[in-house]
């Protein structure tokens, strides 16, 4: 992994803050495709799990993988997920991929706890 690259993890109430710093690509999504397991695999999981991207440089394909197949778990099992803060060319590989109209993304990390919890 790049020496840039980490995850923290902050629970606020019913929904887990999970905050990957750095780039996201082949080597560093498997470390976040754990975390989110981790959250969505739970005997008794959160209500929601937020993404902060605020500190995400770069993903790629690997990472829309990991976003996507986290999103099914989470769903399948009644949980609420979303992004918060995609920045520059993140927000449009989102808009490109199509993963804006698959899962939350908001500007706001208040707005997206909010939309994980409204169920």
């Amino acid at each position: 992994m790049s020496a840039e690259f980490g995850i923290t993890t902050r629970i606020e109430g019913d929904v887990a803050i999970v905050v990957p710093r750095g780039d996201l690509d082949a080597v560093t999504s498997p470390a976040l495709a754990r975390v989110l397991q981790e959250h969505l695999g739970a005997a008794e999981p959160c209500r929601g799990v937020v993404l902060d991207f605020s500190g995400v440089e770069f993903c790629d394909s690997r990472c829309i993988g990991v976003l996507v197949a986290s999103y099914r778990h989470a769903r399948d099992r009644g949980i609420g997920m979303a992004v918060a803060r995609p920045r520059g060319a993140v927000q449009r590989l989102f808009v490109i991929a199509g993963i804006d109209q698959v899962i939350t993304v908001e500007e706001d990390l208040g707005r997206a706890v909010k939309a994980v919890t409204a169920n």
